[in-house]
């Protein structure tokens, strides 16, 4: 079973961004893939389980970039 999961992140602005969000998030335990949409500042985390908010706060922030919340 997979839960896909869509997030706001503040200060995405290019391909790079979308990158390193990625790069992050796919690093997460759990995460089976990662879509980051800097135009939109929407990132949807797909995870084997349940979404770990926390843990993806974390990543994201490790990016360099700001978790809003849930979309």
């Amino acid at each position: 079973m997979s839960n896909a999961t869509t997030y706001k992140v503040t200060g995405m602005s290019c391909d790079h961004c979308e990158r390193a969000v990625t790069a992050e998030l796919t690093g997460v335990e759990g995460v089976s893939a990662v879509h980051a949409a800097a135009d939109s500042g929407l990132v949807t985390v797909t995870f084997t389980g349940e979404p770990d908010d926390e843990a993806v706060r974390e990543a994201v922030d490790e990016a360099g970039y700001e978790l809003v919340g849930r979309a």
